[in-house]
């Protein structure tokens, strides 16, 4: 299901869709024949009059409007819409279940603000970054934080049709920010991810090592000139990695830095990272799943990543993971258990994924938490980050560019930009840097 189609649940922001922004607007003629083909394209489709109907009472009871034609007012009247932000406020921060004074309830909704830039700033520094200029923030918006000032814009003809367009962009992702925030402080999110580390720390790592501490080294690898999948990869220490001073263009030397774990009375190395997916994240997420609703859509919001040497590695990581947990005082269930790293078949369910990666994946519940584990061999890993359709970089272009997430949030009418070529070059870039970067 595409964020941008006739099922798209995001009806506000379709540009070919009754909120469109278009190049000019006005409230001076409600049966203008502009109006009247806006009618006639929407009056058949029940299902869009009556979104239309639910966004357009949500308008109003922000702005505390009953017409359309109260807006000019409202834009020119600054005692007026210092009143009106003031309970916009008070109904926002009950909407998302923030306690406090105003202050307090403005800082939070002013953090939504921060991740919708952050999410545009995130496209704009990675899988968008050749075409930053295009599709960078205006100036105006950028600045602005306050919810009623964006919905102004909206409908303020003196700004132009792409201000108009990213102040309802912002809106809508401030939107999904709040869902998220309210999320995370009903499943405390945070005292989870601290609680995690604490266990990794406690019972998992290494415990004759500090914590946090770790040992460098350097995956060497060749590839295959066909698809860029590693044919072979030996670990070195820093020294016999610096001696390396010529690589072939079928060769990479890959920093890893790695703790351990013991096992039976032998300490094994592994690389590992540990991460808490950020608000920006779970917005495009939610997006590209075509959902508001974060615990529908976000199930990975604690995850973990390692890298072992070799496949018994990986087995003897598992007891000892679960042995952990019950000196933990805790039992640990593994579930949606999905395993490639010994050739199984991956049934690719993610739009942009390719069913030929190869990994270990499932989820551990333990001590009141779901975590995402994802496991790699240290041939698996250099295939998830260089192999030729297989690798991340390539995997976050495709993902947002086939979810039609880019054409959401850029669309063509405004920013000018053809998603099919864009989507092409880009991957030919990310693949360039891959293989000919060092």
């Amino acid at each position: 299901m595409s964020v941008v189609d006739e099922k798209s649940i995001f009806i506000a922001m379709k540009q070919d869709g009754p909120f469109s922004v278009r190049d000019d607007l006005s409230f001076d003629h409600p049966f203008s024949q502009q109006t009247r083909t806006w009618a006639r394209a929407f009056c058949h489709d029940r299902l869009a009059v009556t979104r239309y109907r639910t966004v357009r009472g949500q308008i109003f009871d922000l702005l505390q409007i009953e017409s359309f034609d109260q807006i000019p007012t409202l834009i020119h009247d600054p005692a007026m819409r210092e009143q009106r932000t003031r309970r916009a406020y008070e109904l926002l921060g009950n909407l998302f279940g923030i306690s406090g004074e105003l202050s307090e309830v403005q800082s939070r909704i002013q953090e939504y603000a921060d991740t919708a830039d952050e999410v545009i700033t995130y496209l704009k520094n990675k899988v968008l970054a050749a075409y930053s200029y295009h599709i960078e923030l205006s100036n105006e918006i950028e600045t602005m934080r306050n919810p009623i000032d964006l919905l102004l814009i909206v409908f303020d003809n003196r700004y132009h049709k792409k201000i108009r367009f990213e102040a309802k962009r912002k809106l809508v992702l401030m939107g999904l920010a709040g869902a998220i925030d309210q999320r995370e402080r009903e499943t405390d999110i945070e005292n989870k991810f601290s609680a995690f580390l604490n266990f990794l720390n406690q019972y998992v790592w290494n415990a004759n090592q500090k914590i946090g501490e770790l040992e460098t080294a350097y995956l060497f690898s060749r590839h295959d000139p066909g698809n860029f999948s590693c044919t072979q990869v030996d670990v070195l220490d820093a020294q016999a990695a610096s001696a390396i001073r010529t690589f072939s263009g079928r060769e990479k030397l890959t920093l890893i830095k790695r703790r351990s774990f013991c096992d039976r009375g032998r300490e094994i190395p592994v690389y590992v990272t540990v991460r808490k997916k950020d608000s920006a994240a779970k917005v495009l997420k939610l997006l590209r799943k075509n959902e508001k609703n974060p615990a529908v859509a976000v199930d990975d919001e604690l995850g973990l990543m390692a890298v072992f040497d070799n496949i018994n590695y990986v087995n003897r990581f598992l007891r000892h993971l679960t042995r952990a947990a019950v000196r933990a005082n805790s039992f640990m269930i593994l579930e949606d258990i999905s395993d490639t790293l010994t050739g199984g078949d991956y049934h690719a369910t993610s739009v942009g994924s390719s069913s030929d990666t190869q990994m270990l994946k499932f989820f551990a519940r333990l001590g009141g938490m779901r975590v995402e584990f994802i496991i790699h061999t240290n041939r698996s890993y250099l295939n998830y980050c260089y192999q030729r359709e297989i690798s991340h970089d390539e995997y976050e272009v495709r993902r947002l560019f086939d979810s039609d997430v880019t054409d959401f949030l850029f669309p063509p009418d405004i920013y000018h930009l053809d998603m099919a070529q864009t989507r092409q070059s880009q991957l030919i870039r990310f693949r360039k840097n891959i293989e000919q970067g060092q």
